[in-house]
């Protein structure tokens, strides 16, 4: 199926997109842009936290570690030994899992004060521990460390990466035009033949990710407690980063099925942007990606909605951190009919010329910085205020002085010329971002994985649309006392200003 699409973006640029799709249900977008001879390459999965469970939290951020392994080509010195390693060690964690179970319902019981603790295990828990470090060190001698990496930067690639967010996961480069199809058999291969090796000592690697990037923050562990209370019936509630006890049971096992199922080309869309032949791209995405087999089903919607929100919910907390307010509200999804209001009011709100910075930080001098923020999520959304209060000021100041302001949107219009202006920002900021070939690829990941690459095409004319009368009715529709969540952050005792 090929369907040749022309995109309308800002300001009336033209941005050319061709689709097609493979017999497998894969996706391609292709942008060719003469000039620079590179290319920005990307594929993005629609898998996020959002499709986790509990038990299973944080395996979409894993596999974008484990994607980086390597697979039975690329990575390894014998393959054969390899995998024959790799199912000896399966075998061995079963056996460690029973016994740690053993510990936790102990632990449960009171008969043991940790669980984790090495002195509480058996003599034969012990025995499995020194097999298993046994194998992973005979493992270890068959990788070739880093290999995927060293390949693309041999061959002129640059700023590989990926990315794990609620909604998707993204995989992206630059590659020099004539090394495309490197790229195209490197990504296949990565699908088609991946290795799960160092599965085990990678999931402690994000373990510590997640204590660097959370656990030790001064709010890190707060904002989780804030996002569970927030949302109390949606799987946004947890992070992407995974649950503690979460990223230490999950098994190779888990990650193959989940594998399996999210990661099919038909969940699977990829972006070109650059110097490149469109029809070229096409016959390498048929002869390397068309090598992936479909997917036996379809991965199924998220199905768990959020519920109303029926009071107001606080929370304060005493951090090593300024004094800070954070409100937020339910709002909508990606792509709602009320989105383009929404976003058009934090615009309002926004920036130095904003509403909140004139207020809260010029005239009444209660706080040092101010932001607001619509973000319409795949399934859900919300709409949040931050303020960090001048020093001498309590928080509640700052809250209730934004208030007053979100209680001005929904009693009086947005004069005529203050959202015009705001408007020709957002079309100065949407024209910047087309610019870049990276950054268009992302946006076009991004938008396919939320719904349609076509919406980031439709935002202009729906963002001009939006009238007063749009901003105030959602104002009165979203911002009652009943929908809203408040975090409170007072500085604790002893720490530094």
């Amino acid at each position: 199926m090929i369907l040749a699409l022309l995109a309308v973006a800002a300001w009336g640029q033209k941005v050319p997109v061709e689709e097609f799709v493979l017999p497998n249900g894969m996706k391609f977008l292709l942008v060719p842009r003469r000039g620079d001879p590179n290319v920005a390459v990307g594929w993005v999965a629609r898998v996020g936290s959002v499709n986790e469970r509990p038990g299973i939290t944080g395996i979409s951020h894993l596999f974008e570690h484990m994607m980086f392994k390597g697979t039975r080509t690329i990575g390894t010195s014998n393959i054969d030994e390899e995998m024959k390693t790799l199912r000896e060690m399966d075998a061995v964690r079963a056996e460690i899992r029973r016994e740690e179970q053993a510990l936790i319902e102990k632990q449960r019981r009171g008969q043991v004060a940790d669980a984790k603790d090495p002195k509480s295990r058996t003599p034969r828990h012990r025995e499995l521990v020194e097999k298993y470090d046994a194998l992973v060190k005979k493992a270890r001698g068959y990788i070739v460390k880093d290999e995927l990496d060293r390949i693309y930067r041999t061959a002129g690639g640059s700023g590989l990466n990926a990315g794990t967010d609620q909604d998707y996961t993204v995989y992206f480069i630059n590659v020099p035009a004539n090394k495309l199809e490197l790229w195209f058999w490197m990504e296949s291969d990565r699908l088609v033949n991946p290795v799960f090796r160092e599965f085990y000592s990678e999931r402690d690697v994000v373990h510590e990710e997640r204590r660097m990037r959370t656990d030790s923050t001064p709010t890190g562990r707060f904002q989780e407690q804030y996002e569970s209370m927030f949302w109390q019936a949606s799987p946004y509630a947890w992070p992407v980063v995974g649950w503690p006890s979460d990223l230490e049971g999950i098994t190779r096992e888990e990650a193959e099925s989940y594998f399996s199922l999210y990661y099919a080309p038909n969940n699977l869309a990829a972006c070109l942007v650059g110097d490149f032949d469109p029809a070229r791209a096409k016959e390498l995405a048929k002869e390397y990606f068309g090598r992936l087999k479909r997917g036996p089903r379809d991965p199924e919607p998220v199905r768990t909605q959020e519920v109303k929100q029926l009071a107001e919910q606080r929370m304060t907390a005493y951090a090593e951190s300024n004094p800070e307010v954070h409100i937020r509200y339910h709002s909508v999804a990606d792509n709602h009919a009320d989105e383009p209001a929404l976003l058009m009011m934090s615009n309002v709100l926004n920036g130095r010329t904003g509403r909140l910075y004139k207020s809260l930080v010029l005239e009444q001098q209660l706080a040092t910085a101010v932001r607001a923020a619509s973000s319409g999520l795949k399934y859900e959304g919300y709409f949040e205020i931050v303020g960090t209060a001048r020093p001498g000021k309590d928080p509640v100041e700052v809250e209730k002085a934004i208030y007053k302001e979100m209680e001005a949107l929904a009693t009086t219009p947005v004069g005529e010329r203050e959202l015009q202006k705001v408007k020709n920002q957002q079309q100065a900021t949407d024209f910047r971002r087309l610019q870049s070939n990276f950054g268009l690829m992302i946006q076009l990941l991004v938008s396919e994985a939320q719904g349609s690459w076509q919406i980031i095409n439709q935002y202009a004319e729906k963002f001009q649309a939006v009238t007063a009368d749009d901003i105030q009715r959602v104002a009165k529709k979203y911002f009652a006392l009943e929908n809203r969540t408040v975090a409170l952050y007072y500085r604790k005792e002893g720490a530094k200003p």
